[in-house]
């Protein structure tokens, strides 16, 4: 009997919340979730090679359909053998379908029925986006996961319009479907409606009426109070199924996935990381610390010393990367983010653990002295 491409397994289950362990299967590897997943929206992590991208425990990253489209576009990295091949990746890749663009880039683009009218942000050219169009570059690329093309309504946004993108973006969820041939390649629907609990509730009955592989919570981290996310997936989680991979998108602090987990979120993706170390900061122990600041041109101790990272065990000290910082070395903002990306994936990683061990908490904090998942951290 042939083994199927794509599985998905619940492993272990918090009994206090609704945090789950739990494997996704897919054609260039396993998964293993909670996991946070790096964000390389042009076929690169930013500053960090595909091999220093392995060490920090990466699993699986994203790259981005729009900008790829854009620069090199997708016939180059198809005859390159696709995106793993194209990069040295040889993980699962995840990549977003450009509706996150739709958001971005609203000053640039039209929005009808049809698709997503844009001006490049690197040339003016005019692109057309289509739901099909969209897929046709995603089958191109080769990625294990393909997003369906969505449209992200802003915060704040108005009851109708936001009625209106919820039913853009499950029109376009079908013409996806409908458009894609690739067996070797799943894809994860959109679940949108804002803030407003009714268009949520209706977007998860609709999305996950498709029997999907995956779905995503979208149209979070778009500048609504950090309270409204909270609500956004405390109320969304309940109404997915059980038996598949939920990912919340754009969300990368640590108290924002550790709420997420408890209500059953498996994996994550967000900028931070990277884009924190290629402005002179590490986050270390549940902080964000400038490197630059004077206070660390004479500490010589590592940025972390229970941390596994290259930047952190390569007996590179503090006073040695606040002196890169200063002098714009790019070696520091690669160590920052090599570090930042462990940071975060050992995060999950030890959210995973303690679920596991039955110590898992919705405040888990391991890095805390009085914290009962220490250990795991």
């Amino acid at each position: 009997m042939k083994k199927p491409l794509f599985d998905f397994q619940i492993k272990s289950r918090c009994n206090s919340t609704f945090a789950r362990v739990c494997s996704f299967k897919t054609p260039n590897g396993i998964v293993n979730t909670p996991k946070f997943m790096p964000v390389g929206t042009l076929g690169t992590v930013k500053g960090v090679t595909s091999e220093q991208l392995k060490k920090t425990g990466a699993e699986m990253i994203l790259a981005n359909t729009f900008h790829l489209h854009l620069q090199p576009g997708e016939k180059i990295v198809q005859d390159a053998g696709g995106l793993h091949t194209f990069m040295r990746w040889n993980k699962p890749i995840l990549t977003d379908s450009g509706g996150f663009q739709v958001f971005s880039l609203a000053k640039l683009n039209k929005i009808d029925d049809e698709g997503v009218s844009f001006q490049s942000p690197r040339d003016g050219k005019h692109i057309f986006l289509t739901p099909e169009k969209a897929i046709e570059i995603q089958m191109a690329l080769g990625a294990d996961v393909a997003m369906a093309f969505d449209q992200c309504p802003p915060y704040p946004a108005s009851e109708s319009d936001v009625e209106d993108a919820c039913k853009r973006t499950h029109q376009w969820l079908e013409r996806c479907l409908n458009a894609h041939t690739k067996d070797d390649q799943a894809i994860f629907g959109i679940v949108q409606g804002g803030c407003y609990p009714h268009f949520r509730k209706l977007s998860a009955k609709i999305v996950s009426g498709f029997d999907l592989p995956g779905i995503a919570i979208g149209g979070v981290s778009v500048g609504e109070p950090i309270n409204q996310m909270h609500k956004i997936v405390r109320e969304t989680c309940p109404l997915l199924p059980q038996d598949r991979p939920r990912y919340l998108m754009g969300i990368g602090t640590l108290k924002e996935m550790a709420i997420a987990v408890a209500n059953g979120v498996d994996l994550f993706d967000c900028v931070i990381p990277t884009r924190l170390g290629r402005h002179g900061s590490a986050l270390v122990n549940g902080e964000t610390w400038n490197l630059r600041n004077s206070r660390f041109k004479d500490d010589y101790r590592p940025l972390d010393s229970t941390c596994s990272c290259e930047a952190c065990t390569g007996g590179y000290t503090r006073a040695y990367i606040h002196h890169l910082i200063r002098n714009k070395e790019l070696l520091g903002l690669t160590l920052l983010s090599m570090h930042n990306l462990t940071h975060l994936i050992r995060f999950t990683g030890a959210m995973r653990q303690a679920i596991i061990e039955g110590c898992f908490s919705e405040d888990f904090a391991p890095w805390q002295s009085d914290s009962k998942a220490r250990h795991t951290w």
